[in-house]
């Protein structure tokens, strides 16, 4: 029996796309489809941006080292270098599209949204979910990809669903059983908690959500703060009444942490450096856009702040590259006195897909004498020098007799190329010896195939 309609009831959905960014990489190269891609750096510091189901099975993930992940998936593993144009433009088709029955939106990332139905005011929890299973047909539709959907009365538990759902599912939390169902998972499924302070309830001996949610708000406030700690201990108890709304595109994306004891040696203060340019990766990986600028924050004992940035040749979201920018700004704390806080961001964020033939900008920019950047009118040339190591793995690339294809593999003085894109299915693989005078850079937003 269908659940009855109830006045005024708010119904807040999450949109999370599975997998996304391995997930358009096999929409526009059509041999990928079923195979473990892992999306991300190849070099030693390379690092997982995107990992496709297949690959997940194997037990690789986001944010994990290239290496590592390399290691667990074995001989099948496609390790292909991020998109980050293509990618971008896939999530403006998605969300286009999610606009047409949901006009505001709050995008959280590249890849996941909030929204609240006026339709769904007041709607039985199977309208709700006749509604979200037609906005993912709606999505697979114009787009070819696929959508988790979460709905429940707020923010904070659209969002557990939608990631309980997936990949490609919907899941409905009901109002009458949504406290039973949060209370009942770990704590850190509670948007907010983080390691850090996972760490310090688990010493508590809080597990659950439910555990979380019955300490007194003076226990709270002593453990997480009086503005944090409060605010999450409202959503532990299923009070969540914070609107939906669209967000301004962040100029800057960073992340600091002040230390629990000052740094007073280089050795510590770099270790810091490594993981809050690991940390902000990840937010700027969730982002979607390429950095140019790395800047690190350094605040001393005495509260006064130092700043230092550097530019890049091309903008970029190679953990690799920014980390070592990041190092590069160090000052060591025996000359500049005790660091408290220490912080990374990343500005000059761009969509614009800078074409490169070399996989680290950073290296290149160090090396004596300096190479000069390297835009798409440059890629004939490099293919014609006999010292060069070749165009990248992944780039995409047009034949004059075999149109749009990527690169699959170089060395030895010959490419090898796949001709495919969304439309194609899997296509044909030719090897050309170089320098391969009809084979040139491409437009990635060609393998998409969209005609807008």
């Amino acid at each position: 029996m269908a659940d009855p309609p109830a006045p005024g009831r708010r119904w807040v959905l999450h949109v999370d796309m599975d997998a996304f960014f391995a997930s358009v990489e096999q929409l526009t190269r059509p041999t990928l489809r079923g195979r473990p891609v892992l999306v991300g750096g190849r070099g030693g510091r390379g690092v997982v941006a995107g990992a496709s189901y297949e690959a997940r099975a194997y037990g690789a993930r986001s944010a994990m080292p290239m290496h590592q992940a390399k290691r667990l998936v074995g001989a099948p593993a496609v390790v292909v270098p991020p998109r980050g144009a293509v990618y971008r433009a896939a999530s403006q088709r998605v969300f286009d599209a999610v606009r047409t029955v949901i006009p505001v939106i709050e995008m959280l990332s590249f890849d996941e949204a909030f929204g609240e139905p006026a339709d769904l005011v007041g709607a039985s929890a199977d309208t709700a979910r006749a509604f979200a299973e037609d906005l993912r047909s709606l999505i697979r539709a114009r787009t070819g990809l696929t959508a988790s959907v979460g709905l429940g009365s707020g923010k904070q538990i659209a969002k557990i669903a939608s990631g309980a759902a997936k990949p490609d599912g919907v899941l409905v939390i009901d109002p009458a059983i949504e406290i039973g169902y949060l209370h009942a998972l770990p704590v850190r499924k509670l948007w907010g908690i983080g390691p850090v302070s996972g760490e310090r309830l688990a010493r508590l001996g809080i597990e659950t959500i439910g555990d979380f949610a019955a300490l007194a708000p003076t226990e709270v406030t002593s453990v997480l703060g009086a503005k944090v700690g409060l605010a999450l201990h409202e959503l532990a108890r299923g009070i969540d009444n914070r609107p939906v709304h669209e967000r301004a595109e962040a100029k800057q994306i960073s992340s600091e942490s002040t230390m629990a004891v000052d740094i007073v040696a280089l050795g510590p203060l770099r270790e810091e450096i490594t993981r809050a340019a690991a940390d902000a990766h990840r937010r700027l990986s969730a982002d979607g856009r390429l950095a140019r600028t790395v800047v690190l924050k350094l605040k001393r004992a005495d509260m006064s702040v130092l700043t230092r940035s550097a530019t890049l040749p091309v903008g970029t979201t190679d953990l690799g590259d920014l980390t070592a920018a990041a190092q590069r700004l160090a000052l060591d704390p025996l000359d500049i006195g005790p660091v408290r806080l220490v912080g990374v961001g990343y500005s000059g964020l761009t969509d614009a897909e800078q074409f490169t033939l070399f996989d680290s900008p950073v290296e290149q920019a160090a090396a004596p004498p300096a190479a000069p950047d390297l835009e798409r009118d440059d890629f004939d040339t490099a293919f014609g020098v006999d010292e060069d190591p070749g165009p990248t793995t992944g780039a995409d690339v047009w034949h004059d007799e075999y149109g749009h294809g990527w690169v699959q593999g170089t060395g030895h003085g010959v490419v090898t190329v796949r001709f495919e894109t969304r439309v194609s299915g899997p296509g044909v693989a030719r090897t050309f010896p170089l320098p391969e005078p009809a084979l040139r850079a491409a437009d990635p937003l060609n393998s998409l195939a969209w005609d807008d």
